[in-house]
């Protein structure tokens, strides 16, 4: 993978890639995957220090109009997708280590192999 400096191409090029590789059945590619798509979604959650104008006088704390069920998500920058994409890799590779140290060879190759997926996008 190139190096791609738009957050969005970046997570619509992993779900393409998802989708292949959930056609191929490559498990290590689903679940590096899913995970990093997951992980970049949850950081862009809904900020909870927005303040939201509550302004019903039928329902205490409801907010009413078009759109009043709408928050706006967080705005990633190529930098933060970076950090969390990288998180994830280091946390495999901690992983593979503690599965190595407890003789598990068959795991720690598998969350390697996840890590190596996730570094192409990097």
């Amino acid at each position: 993978m190139t190096l791609n400096h738009d957050p969005h191409a970046l997570r619509a090029t992993m779900r393409t890639d998802l989708s292949v590789a959930l056609k191929a059945r490559n498990s290590e590619a689903v679940s590096a995957l899913r995970t990093a798509i997951a992980a970049i979604d949850n950081a862009e959650s809904v900020d909870s220090a927005v303040d939201t104008t509550l302004n019903s006088t039928h329902i205490a704390g409801a907010a009413t109009g078009l759109g009043a069920t709408e928050a706006p998500r967080r705005t990633l920058s190529p930098a933060d997708v970076r950090t969390i994409v990288q998180a994830q890799v280091d946390d495999r590779t901690t992983e593979a280590d503690r599965y190595d140290a407890l003789g598990q060879p068959g795991a720690a190759a598998t969350l390697r192999v996840e890590a190596q997926i996730l570094c192409e996008y990097l």
